[in-house]
């Protein structure tokens, strides 16, 4: 499972010009999940962002986590994030799980989250999406679990 964290001023998802998530302060994660990732994967992703601490904390250090701020997270799917460009200029996506697999996935890391407390909005697994934000910092990581 891979995920592009960001740190946010705000956040929101947009689906045939519908606002369908939003979010002020917290995280926007877009997840990818891969063909081998299971429900372990997903608490322990889960897990990983809850705790991630990417919040300045009175000294200016980046020592506080989501739960310590108040903030929310936005999740949106992206199989993109599997893409492999190794062989030319056109992507493949062989390495990003099928639907079925991956949308129960996309789920338990969203249930995950909110059973550790914090507010989370998503976009719409397998639509076309819009996605706005405002990175603050910016503070933008990659992480495999």
């Amino acid at each position: 499972m891979r995920a592009v964290v960001q740190k946010v001023s705000e956040a929101r998802v947009k689906v045939a010009n519908q606002v369908i998530g939003e979010i002020n302060f917290g995280l926007l994660v877009l997840l990818g999940i891969t063909h081998d990732d299971t429900e372990t994967t997903a608490v322990r992703m889960a897990d990983k962002l809850v705790k991630l601490r990417l919040f300045a904390d009175r000294d200016g250090k980046m020592n506080r986590s989501i739960r310590d701020g108040n903030g929310s997270i936005m999740i949106v799917s992206q199989f993109t994030l599997y893409a492999d460009t190794s062989a030319g200029a056109r992507p493949s996506f062989m390495a990003a799980a099928e639907p079925d697999h991956a949308k129960p996935l996309y789920e338990k890391v969203i249930e995950e989250v909110r059973n550790r407390g914090i507010s989370v909005d998503t976009g719409k697994f397998g639509a076309i999406m819009e996605v706005e934000l405002t990175n603050d910092g910016p503070v933008t990581l990659i992480i495999d679990v």
